[in-house]
């Protein structure tokens, strides 16, 4: 066997396959005896054919494959030992019609190739920018902490985020009670959740011993879990709900915001960390900090591709012809003349898969289990932020991102999240940073120009997470 390169431009070339009968011979005959082995042939019991009648019968079937497969792997395994950058997959040429009566023969595989970049970044200089923390910041943290770390307690006036305890009736049209109608005796109701503003106001003002109308349905939107829930009631009862309601407020339950102190500081930051109020801002302002870095990382990721993509990206030559045939070829369904379209629309993208990878070759930038494992949690603790659970027990979010980790699809974008991360990671310890402290409303700005140009969406976090 023999495997040359023909390169017929820079970026394109055949993988040519030179077969003779000895490279195929062994493995013809040896399916051919497999094929009498297994299957059931008229005439015959089964491992008792000879060779020459499974020649007859499965000769040309049996040689066509195999010379197929055979000269398929000599071009991958020339691929993998020349360390060939391609782009796709080789192509198998138009060689004709296989004359199966011949001993020797030659396959030719379209290859498309990467173009080379020299990539240099340690000369690179790009923008850091860090969000200021304002005082402004650290008060509206501090009421967040204090308010988590509070107790609930009984009040005689309504405050904002309270709890409207109280006995609930049902109203007929004209205002009175309805006798055989809806009655909750121990109802608590929550304003500051409710959907609609205007059924919220009509807590504002109010004492215990008020009386307030106001209409179950209006401040869910007619969620049926949720009217259920507030007037107790089964959910095929729901459509009897509709109308207004009376609550007679027996009791508030408000939030006590926690007072500074070492109590305060010990269950927030940890035991000896903070020790008194002016150690306890700067602590408030480290953690505003950090939960606002990474929205510092995703603007430095953004404007680390744009600058790859001017630098390397912008003059890069491809393997157009080749690219389009690789489309057609592994697309069926797409039309021909729907290429040409598809394949400007995925350029960008082509490039940029170029461009990381050298990046990623030239600095060593390689994903462990641990790298994925790692993003998984980070993932996983987003999630449960967004849906109020991020306190829940380290246990229980090793459980959520295992979850995630066994599922073939979620894994995969956790590797290739993993690798985003390590990537850029890479970038910023190598390139030369124009480090900048600016204002959220500037970094805002600046968000906003990029995503107004296009690309990736780049946030901009206006407060911390908790």
């Amino acid at each position: 066997m023999e495997v040359t390169l023909e390169k017929t431009a820079e970026l394109e070339g055949f993988i040519v396959v030179k077969i003779d009968e000895a490279d195929y011979a062994d493995r013809v005959k040896k399916e051919l005896k497999e094929i009498g082995n297994t299957r059931q042939i008229p005439g015959f019991r089964k491992g008792h054919v000879d060779l020459a009648q499974l020649r007859k019968r499965f000769g040309n079937e049996v040689k066509a494959h195999v010379l197929n497969d055979v000269a398929a792997d000599a071009a991958l395994k020339y691929v993998e030992e020349n360390k060939l950058d391609l782009l796709g997959q080789p192509l198998p040429a138009d060689n004709g019609e296989i004359d199966l009566a011949a001993k020797d023969y030659t396959f030719r595989y379209e290859v498309g190739f990467a173009p080379e970049l020299n990539i240099e970044l340690s000369e690179a200089t790009l923008p850091f920018y860090n969000i200021e923390v304002t005082d402004q910041m650290i008060d509206e943290q501090d009421k967040s902490l204090r308010q988590q770390a509070g107790e609930q307690v009984p009040a005689q006036e309504y405050a904002e985020r309270a709890l409207v305890k109280g006995s609930i009736m049902q109203l007929n049209e004209d205002g009175t009670v309805k006798e055989d109608g809806i009655q909750v005796t121990d109802g608590i109701l929550a304003p500051f959740l409710f959907k609609s503003a205007d059924e919220a106001k009509k807590f504002e003002g109010t004492k215990v011993g008020d009386k307030v109308v106001f209409n179950p349905f209006a401040t869910c939107d007619g969620n049926e879990a949720e009217l259920a829930s507030m007037l107790h009631i089964d959910r095929e009862k729901v459509e009897e709900a509709r109308g207004d309601f009376e609550i007679n407020i027996a009791e508030f339950i408000v939030n006590k915001p926690a007072e500074l102190g070492e109590e305060f500081y010990n269950k927030v930051f940890g035991a000896d960390r903070v020790h008194n109020e002016e150690e306890y801002r700067q602590a408030v302002k480290d953690m505003i900090a950090q939960a606002l870095q990474p929205n510092s990382n995703q603007l430095f990721t953004r404007q680390a591709e744009d600058y790859l993509m001017e630098t390397y990206g912008a003059g890069m030559a491809l393997p157009l012809e080749f690219l389009k045939k690789f489309m057609a070829r592994t697309n069926s369904e797409l039309k021909e003349e729907d290429v040409p379209g598809l394949l400007e629309r995925s350029i960008p993208g082509i490039k940029w898969e170029i461009i990381e990878n050298k990046v990623a070759e030239k600095l060593g930038v390689k994903v462990t289990e641990d790298d994925v494992k790692a993003a998984a949690r980070t993932y996983g603790m987003q999630q449960l932020q967004q849906y109020g659970m991020a306190h829940m027990a380290d246990q229980m979010l090793d459980y959520f991102t295992e979850n995630m980790l066994k599922d073939e699809n979620q894994r995969r974008q956790l590797v290739r999240l993993a690798f985003n991360g390590n990537l850029f990671h890479a970038i910023h310890n190598v390139v030369k940073l124009d480090e900048k402290t600016i204002s959220l409303e500037e970094f805002r700005a600046i968000v906003d120009t990029l995503n107004n140009a296009g690309g990736a969406e780049v946030a901009a976090e206006e407060t911390p997470a908790e």
